[in-house]
C-alpha cells in the first residue's frame, strides 16, 4: 500500500509518540541519572558510527569543490543566524524569550548529513558534495555552534530573560568528550570498522534514530515534572510553525539565485540549497543538552524539531521537482559518494 504523501515520516511520528510519552509517563528520581549516563553513552556511539562511516575518499572529493562549500557555510553559519537577530523584533513578541532562544538554536546549528544527501540524490545532484559538505559543516559545527549561540544571547541579552548560554571549559569539555573524540575514534578506526558499518546501514539508522528519540525523551520529560508546557497555548506552537516556515521561505529561494547568479552546475545548485537551508536535529538535541544545562531544554529544542519536520515536508517536493527536470548532460553527472 502506497504511503500517502500527507503522512509524516516515521521518525517525526515516532518523535510525537516519544514527546506524548514523556508527557504522560515522564522520568523520576533515580530514573533521571540513569536516563543521563545512557543517554551520553548513546550520543557518543552515534557520533563514533558517524565517523566510522564517513568515506575519507569522498571527503577530498568533495573538498575540491571549495566555492561551494563556502556558498553552504556562508548560509549555515551566516545568513541564518544574521537572520535570526535580524528578524527578533517581530519573532520575539510571538514566542517570548524561551522559544526565541531555541528559534536562534536553530540558526546556529549545522547542516543535516543524512537528508541532505539523501535528497541531493533523489534530485540527481552532485552527492559527493553534498556529503562532503553536510559533514564538515557538522565537524566544524562542534565548535562554532557554541561560540555563535553564546555570541547571539550576549548580543539579545538573553541572561535577563530566558536564560543565558555560559560558555566555559566543561562545556568544551562536554562536547569534545561526548562528541568530537568519538567522531575522531571512528574516523581512526575506520579500516576496520568501517566495512562492517556500511554491511548494517539500517541497524545504523535504528541506533541514529534510537540516540535522538531517547535524548527527545529526557528533554521532554524534565520539561513535563518542571511544568514547562502548562501555559503553552496552540497560538504560540502556530507561530512557531510560521516562523520556521519564513526561515525557510528566505534561505531556499535565496540560495538558488546565488547558485545561478554564481555560475554553478544545476547539480551544484541541488547540493547548495539541500545543504545551505538545512538544520540537523540529530546533533542539535545533545548539543542542546550540553549548551543549556540546567535550563528548559525541552522548550528550548521545540522550534528545532518543529522545523525539522517542515524542512522534510518542503525538500521531498522539491527534491522530486528537481529529478523531473532535464538530465544532466553526458560527461557532467553528478559524483556520487565512495564508500
Amino acid at each position: 500500500m502506497k504511503r500517502p504523501a500527507w503522512l509524516p515520516d516515521n521518525l517525526v511520528l515516532l518523535l510525537l509518540v516519544t514527546i506524548l510519552l514523556a508527557t504522560f509517563v515522564p522520568v523520576h528520581g533515580r530514573g533521571v541519572a540513569v536516563l543521563d549516563l545512557l543517554t551520553q553513552a548513546a550520543v557518543a556511539l552515534l557520533f563514533f558510527l558517524h565517523g566510522s562511516k564517513l568515506s575519507r575518499r569522498a571527503v577530498w572529493e568533495g573538498l575540491l569543490h571549495w566555492r561551494l562549500h563556502a556558498l553552504v557555510f556562508a548560509a549555515t553559519f551566516v545568513l541564518f543566524p544574521l537572520l535570526g537577530l535580524a528578524l527578533r523584533p517581530w519573532l520575539e513578541p510571538l514566542v517570548g524569550p524561551t522559544l526565541y532562544l531555541g528559534v536562534l538554536f536553530i540558526c546556529a546549528l549545522p547542516s543535516t548529513v543524512q537528508s541532505s544527501i539523501a535528497f541531493t540524490s533523489l534530485a540527481r545532484g552532485n552527492v559527493a558534495a553534498a556529503m562532503c559538505s553536510a559533514s564538515t559543516s557538522n565537524i566544524l559545527g562542534m565548535a562554532l555552534t557554541p561560540l555563535l549561540m553564546a555570541a547571539m544571547a550576549q548580543w539579545v541579552g538573553a541572561s535577563a530573560g530566558a536564560g543565558a548560554v555560559h560558555l566555559s571549559w566543561h562545556t568544551f569539555e562536554g562536547i569534545v568528550y561526548t562528541l568530537l573524540l568519538p567522531f575522531v575514534a571512528g574516523q581512526l578506526l575506520q579500516r576496520w570498522t568501517g566495512a562492517w558499518v556500511m554491511a548494517y546501514k539500517a541497524w545504523i539508522r535504528v541506533s541514529d534514530q534510537s540516540t535522538i528519540l531517547l535524548v527527545v525523551y529526557g528533554a521532554f520529560s524534565a520539561a513535563t515534572v518542571q511544568g514547562l508546557y502548562r501555559h503553552l497555548p496552540p497560538a504560540t506552537l502556530v507561530a512557531l510553525l510560521g516562523i520556521c516556515a519564513l526561515l525557510l521561505a528566505i534561505v531556499m529561494p535565496l540560495l538558488t539565485v546565488l547558485s545561478r547568479v554564481l555560475g554553478f552546475s544545476r547539480e551544484d545548485e541541488i547540493a547548495i540549497v539541500f545543504c545551505g537551508s538545512k538544520k540537523t536535529l540529530a546533533s542539535g538535541v545533545p548539543m542542546a543538552q550540553i549548551l543549556f544545562a540546567g535550563q528548559a531544554v525541552g522548550l528550548l529544542v521545540l522550534p528545532l524539531m518543529l522545523f525539522h519536520q517542515l524542512q522534510l515536508m518542503v525538500c521531498a517536493p522539491l527534491a522530486r521537482r528537481y529529478a523531473r527536470g532535464p538530465a544532466p548532460l553526458p560527461g557532467t553527472a553528478p559524483r556520487t559518494p565512495v564508500s
